[in-house]
């Protein structure tokens, strides 16, 4: 499968930085970064594009599947969701963040912590996920009992070393990577 054709290489990017609601940590540090559009995939199995642009990119884990019904994050991970068929509006950062609609070819890169939930969705709605090589990821909830250990997770997950779209020159370097000298 040719990586090049199926990615956008000028993304329309968004930010969104979360605080800590006291049930959803979010991440103090890093935004959640949407990248509308990003990918062209093949109308024949557009899951397979996705899976094939985050493997090349050194993300795994890979995953197909919908986006859970309820609160929930990842404090172990960064996660990055491919957008492959349908449409859903999808809840980000927990009850005081964002309500987005997503649409085929948008990717999300929810950096550990950050809170997400399917608002309502298509009856095809498909998504790819993954997660950055060397990161295991665990299901969190926002429950009382889970949060110091998830706080000091979160401040310990390693910042990726590519894109899981655009590799070694993605937006992940210019809003998640520090600025270098």
């Amino acid at each position: 499968m040719d990586i090049e054709y199926l990615v956008h290489r000028t993304p329309d990017v968004s930010t969104y930085h979360f605080a800590d609601d006291g049930t959803i940590p979010n991440n103090p540090v890093l935004p959640l970064l949407v990248y509308a559009g990003a990918l062209r995939l093949p109308a024949d199995d557009p899951a397979a594009g996705a899976e094939a642009v985050f493997a090349a990119n050194h993300w795994g884990r890979r995953w197909r599947d919908g986006v859970y019904p309820y609160h929930h994050f990842h404090s172990t991970a960064h996660e990055a969701l491919a957008v492959c068929a349908g449409e859903a509006r999808l809840q980000l950062g927990g009850e005081r963040g964002v309500s987005l609609a997503v649409t085929p070819g948008d990717v999300l890169v929810l950096p550990a912590g950050c809170g997400h939930k399917k608002l309502e969705s298509s009856e095809d709605f498909l998504v790819v996920g993954a997660y950055p090589h060397g990161q295991d990821w665990d299901l969190c909830y926002g429950r009382s009992g889970e949060r110091p250990r998830v706080l000091d997770n979160i401040a310990r997950v390693a910042l990726p070393m590519t894109d899981p779209v655009y590799g070694s020159a993605g937006p992940i370097f210019i809003y998640w990577h520090p600025a270098q000298p």
